[in-house]
Formats: structure tokens, sequence, C-alpha cells
């Protein structure tokens, strides 16, 4: 870390919108804390810290920082955590290379990004990137199980002030598609063990060759360990019925994968999509293409660029574009794909937004149409597509009306698919690959092909018993349906139903509970919102991804909102707050306009449970009465409408935080259970109501121009500040 000393609240530094938040809003949050004698700190989990961290012998002495990350996993392992974690970057492929690129450019002496590692040095450059890939932040400090829902104020404001919801049609042609066998789910096998093993996994070739693909993994007793592949072929063969049937249909085609949290899995799925898409010009150029060095994991965007210069590669490009379907766009004015990033179009958010907007997508020609929503794997998408049949039979959901679904996610120590990156793979040739313990006993076994991928995945014993009693204490404390996301014809689902039944029937509560399919919950849990009525999906972890983005964005209009708890299972606290969504969006607007439209609503929900904590777990009096009054003030916020507009010239995110503030001010001056707080938040309330003219104005004023924030990954702070605390009135009177 930074330093040795551990303050009593650590805020996250991260990445885009939220971290250019986070230079208004932490002032705010330490000026007040520290009145009440609470620290609060910062460590860096940001994609540029962690890509400076790893590289200390490259960086002069002035450029070298700690591995936070590292030092904040070890910390959640202990009852003195209390975390804010803010949204970072799940880093894709080309975000990583853009922002090495960016901090070359900055002076860093980092190694390129090594795409064929020869050398020992570009083999360990290699490893170290590649570590930071992906969902490399949370499986470190997710070391409990997660709670996740709508606080009370922000459903009932969501409620009072319905947002915009397209209109669904029973006649629409959106659906989605998925493989009908050779996935991830219909290979999947699964085994609960009853000691503690190591295990390796091995590759097998027709003429009895072995290649160890991991060695040296270790599950203490009682782990549920997974195995599965997807077929290479069956994939190439889907996708290109898939295209054919989306131009016969008159739809959109699109994709939407992880290809952040599956950093191994997914972007090869995107790249057999690219590839099926371009599938004349792979045959007819594939060696010049890949002298070229293009990988289509990458993209189109990448691909379109390294062979722009080439007139025959880019003729061959139109035309096969031109039998092609049109495509889901990320942005048609500046005519971005689909298919143009992996990043670009992230299944948790992209589908909920689609479907909030009545299933429709933007086309290339900058119109809506209805969609052909591919997601190849089989294991969740039928929760998609049962949304979906639900409001073409139904109509939207009212917003207005509707109830809530709170979710209980089983995610503690990189439980499921989301802990699978050491262990996925892409099978260089045909085979069997075996999953054998140290004794010799083979736990999984599937014959494969080459290109095929094949993952195992665990889930450890105390984790899952600590979700299962995470749900049963939150139906307890609300009485709402309870239902088990937990398919008893899935391997892996199997396994945990042999965990959640005896442990339901001995806390005497089976029949408070269910146990549904996800199609079938879906259904009941859109039947239940539908009715006004609350629900609770107690999930794994991918499904709990997928929810707490589906159902707020219904719900709300967004998941940046929800309040999410993370239990730390040593007595710890992690707060986490809200999704990144439209982040990125966010930024370009800010730097093209001077206006953030990020809300921080989900930061001040995790502030309050935050300074909670603390009071709970230390005793700490005055931190109780700074949570109190931020509850106060969040309600302020939603009640007055002080939440950010949409576009330059109406108050943004900065506005929020003087409202934020004043309103916290407000209530802490209005207290009555310390008077020194009171006494010292009195004239501080008086100061911000008095001086609302001016600051209004000056936050207004920094609008409508070009900002600069000296780079996108690794702003300057001193240039970041000067954007985002415009307001010398407002600066003086914090601090």
């Amino acid at each position: 870390m930074t330093d040795k000393t551990i303050p009593d609240i650590i805020y996250t530094k991260v990445d885009e919108a939220p971290e250019l938040a986070s230079a208004s809003l932490l002032p705010i949050i330490q000026s007040f804390a520290s009145a009440a004698g609470v620290s609060v700190g910062t460590r860096d989990i940001s994609l540029a810290g962690r890509i400076i961290s790893a590289f200390p012998e490259h960086l002069t002495e002035d450029q070298r920082i700690s591995d936070d990350l590292a030092d904040l996993g070890e910390l959640v392992k202990t009852p003195e955590a209390n975390v804010i974690k803010l949204p970072n970057i799940s880093a894709s492929g080309p975000q990583l290379l853009a922002a090495i690129k960016e901090l070359q450019s900055q002076g860093y002496a980092l190694p390129d990004y090594p795409e064929a590692p020869a050398t020992d040095a570009e083999k360990t450059a290699r490893a170290r990137y590649d570590a930071i890939k992906g969902s490399a932040v949370n499986p470190v400090l997710r070391e409990g199980n997660s709670d996740r829902r709508a606080a009370t104020a922000v459903k009932k404001f969501a409620q009072a002030n319905p947002h915009r919801m397209g209109k669904w049609t029973a006649d629409s042609k959106t659906e989605v598609s998925s493989m009908s066998g050779g996935d991830f789910f219909s290979n999947e096998t699964s085994v609960t063990l009853k000691d503690a093993a190591k295990a390796k996994i091995v590759l097998t070739g027709a003429d009895g060759t072995e290649t160890v693909l991991k060695d040296g993994l270790s599950y203490p007793a009682g782990t549920v360990v997974d195995a599965t592949y997807l077929s290479a072929k069956a994939l190439a063969s889907f996708l290109d019925a898939e295209i054919a049937r989306t131009k016969d249909k008159g739809t959109l085609f699109s994709l939407h994968m992880k290809a952040t949290m599956m950093k191994v899995s997914d972007p090869i799925i995107f790249g057999h999509a690219v590839r099926a898409w371009l599938k004349p010009v792979f045959e007819a150029h594939g060696d010049k293409l890949k002298a070229l060095g293009v990988n289509p994991n990458s993209g189109l965007g990448t691909l379109l660029e390294q062979v722009k210069d080439d007139a025959e590669i880019m003729a061959a490009i139109d035309a096969a574009t031109a039998t092609r379907p049109p495509m889901y766009m990320v942005n048609s004015d500046r005519g971005i794909t689909n298919l143009h990033v992996p990043s670009d179009v992230i299944i948790d958010a992209s589908m909920p937004a689609l479907i909030r907007a009545g299933g429709k997508g933007w086309g290339p020609d900058g119109q809506e149409h209805d969609t052909n929503c591919v997601i190849p794997d089989n294991s969740y998408a039928p929760v998609y597509d049962e949304t979906i049949k639900f409001f073409k039979a139904n109509g939207a959901l009212n917003p207005a009306t509707a109830g809530t679904v709170q979710n209980i996610g089983l995610m503690a120590q990189k439980a499921e698919e989301y802990g699978s990156h050491p262990t996925t793979f892409e099978i260089a040739h045909a085979g069997t690959v075996r999953m054998m313990l140290e004794d010799g006993t083979v736990i999984h076994e599937h014959k494969v092909e080459a290109g095929d991928i094949w993952r195992s995945a665990s889930a450890r014993k105390a984790p899952i018993e600590d979700w299962v009693q995470l749900a049963i204490d939150r139906q307890a404390a609300t009485g709402f349906r309870a239902i088990f996301w937990l398919d008893k014809d899935r391997a892996h689902d199997a396994q945990l139903i042999a965990y959640v039944t005896p442990i339901l029937e001995a806390a005497g509560v089976a029949d408070k509970f269910e146990i549904m399919a996800p199609r079938d919950a879906t259904r009941a849990s859109l039947e239940t919102i539908t009715k006004g009525e609350n629900t609770i999906a107690i999930t794994g972890n991918v499904l709990r991804d997928y929810l707490t983005d589906l159902f707020p964005i219904l719900e709300l209009a967004t998941s940046a909102k929800m309040l999410s708890i993370v239990k730390l299972m040593q007595g710890g606290g992690l707060f986490e707050t809200g999704a990144g969504g439209s982040a990125p969006k966010h930024v370009q607007d800010l730097v093209a306009t001077g206006h953030l439209r990020w809300d921080s609503l989900g930061e001040f929900c995790a502030l309050g449970e935050s300074f909670r904590f603390l009071a709970d777990a230390k005793g700490h009096a005055k931190a109780r009465v700074l949570g109190d009054a931020v509850d106060a003030a969040t309600q302020g916020v939603l009640d007055h409408d002080r939440s950010p507009g949409r576009k330059a010239g109406q108050p943004d995110n900065r506005h929020s935080h003087y409202w934020f503030a004043r309103y916290w001010a407000e209530a802490l001056a209005a207290q009555s259970d310390d008077a020194d707080l009171a006494a010292h938040f009195a004239p501080i309330a008086k100061a911000l109501a008095d001086g609302e003219t001016a600051i209004v104005q000056e936050l207004l004023d920094a609008q409508s121009k070009p900002v600069d924030l000296g780079g996108y990954y690794h702003g300057d702070p001193a240039k970041t500040a000067a954007v985002m605390r415009p307001s010398a009135t407002l600066n003086a009177i914090i601090g």
C-alpha cells in the first residue's frame, strides 16, 4: 500500500467516470469525516495503477507505486476491512493495450504487450499483463458473498418518478439465439470433493503424448469442482447459421458476451464471431491476414486498422459485408459495430438496455430495429430469452408499480465461472482432457478437438454455506418470496442443491424457499414484481452479475444506484457502489462538453453503510451520526431531484455533490445525538446555503466546452481536480 497505516475507511481509486466523480466527491467525504475523527484513505486498483505496480524495475523511483490490490486482498481477509469499492475496468485486450500505450506516451518505460512472446523477458511481461486482464480485481477483494438491492429511498423515488420504457409488442421479432448442443452448458460435469485434494489438468493426444495444462491445483474438502468445454466446430456452425437466419428474418445481428470478466473464453468466442462474419475474407486471404498480425479476438476495429492499406482485402471485406444482415451498432454515427471491440458490448449491460428499449437495437442506418441477440452458451441465455417472451406477451414492465428483485449472490473466494480464468484453455490439438487428483483418480474427462475451449471452475464449501445462511437471514428480515435459481438438470447446480436443501431443512425454513431453474425463476420473478410484490433471487456468481443489472435497469433505469453490501467472511465489510455501465460514454461527453452525467447515488448509499459498519465494528458513535446523516442527504438529493441531468447546460455530477454536501451538513447540524458535530457543521450548512447562487453558477460555467484531463486511463491529478472542482466558493467552504 501507499503507507502502512490502515485508515478507518478505504475508498478505492478506479477508472473512467466513477474516478472522475471521486475527484469531486472524495474531498467532501474526507472533510466531513475528519470532523468526526474518521480517516478516509485511498488505494489504487485502477487499470493504470495495476499496470504501473506490475513493472517497478522498468520505472523511475518517482513513478513506482505499491501493489495496492494485493495489499487490499490481504486486508479483506481480516475483520479490519472497511472498503468502499467503486466499479473498475475489467480490461479486455484492446483496453489493456490502449492503457499501456497511454502510459508509455506519458514517459513510463513499460514493455510492449508481447503477442507472441519468445524470450524469457517477453514471457514474463506477457504473464504480468495477462494477470491484469479481465476480472482481476473482484475475485481478489470479494472474500464474502453479495447482498445487492435497491435502497428503499431509491426504489420509492423510481416508483414516484418512473423512467421511460420502450414499447413491447407481441409481433416483435427480437429473440435470443443459443447453441442447442456442444456448448459449456451441455458438456458440463461436476463433483463435490469429499476430502481436500490436489489436482492437475492433462491433455492426452491421439498418440498418447501428454501435455500438462495446469498443475498444482489445490482444493479444500467439500469443494464443488466443475469441468466443461465448448466445441469450436459447433460454435462455427451455429454462428454461420445465425448470420444467415438473421438476414432471412430482416433483423439486426448482435453478439452478447462478457469478454472482460470471462477474459480467456469469451474473447475467443468473440473472435469466432468476427471470423464467421468475414468468413469469405479469411478463406481467401488467411495467410496475408496472419502475416499482418490480425487476431480476430481483438475485434473488427483492430482488424480494419491493420488491413486498411491493403485495397484487395478491404474490397473483400466490403463484398462480404454486403452479403450480411445489418449489425447492431455501438455507435452508428461513427460506424462502430457490435463486433468492433470485445469490451464494447457486455451482456449484463447490453441485454437489459435492449430489453428496456422494447427489444430494439440501433442499426447502421441510425434507426432502431428488432434484433437477434446471439448468446452462444445456453447456461444463462434462458434468462434473457424468457424475459423477452414475458414482455412480448404482457407488455413492458411499469416502473411506477413494479416490485423489486433483491439478490443474494455466491461469489466469495472466486466461486464458479468467474474463478475459471487460470483453468481455461484453447485446445491445441485433438485428444482427451482429464482432470485428475494426486492419487490418480480422474474426476473429469472430455474428448476434445483442436480449437475447443475447455474450462474448470470451483466453489468452496465455506462460501456456499455462508451464501445459504445469508439468504436465510435476508428472507427472515424481509419476508419476501425467495428463490434459489438452480437447475437440477445442470451438473453444477445439482451439486449446490445437495448443499442447499439440508441447510434449509436443518434451519427449519425449507418451506420459505423455492428452487427453480433460471428460466422458470425468471418468469416467476417477473410475475411477482409485475403484481407489485417483491422477491429475492439467490444465485451463483454469473447470475448475480447478470440479474443485478437486468432487474435494476428495468426497475430504476440503471444499476449504478444499487446498494451492494459484501459481508466479508472474516468479519470485515466491502461496500460496492454499482455497475460501471456507460462509464466510457460519460467520459467522452465530459471531454467534449464539460458535462459529467455519472450519478453518484451508489456512492452515497455505500458511504452511509460504511459509516454504520464502522460504528458497529469499532463502537465509533460519531461514525453512526455521519452515516445516518448521509441517508438524510441521499433522501434530499432524491426528493429534490438533484441527480445529474443528461446534457451539457444542465446540472451534472458536480452539482449533485454540492447538494449532497449541503443536505449532509444540514442533517448533521440539526441532529441531537452529538452536540460537537452539530456545532461544527452549523456554519458549514449556512455557508453552503448562502453560497448556492455562486456555486451553482460556477459549476454551470465549467460546462459547454471541451476539457483536458491529461489522459483517459491515467489522467493528470491537477488537471482532473481543476475540471471536477471548478467552484472556488464550494472549495473554500469544504477546505
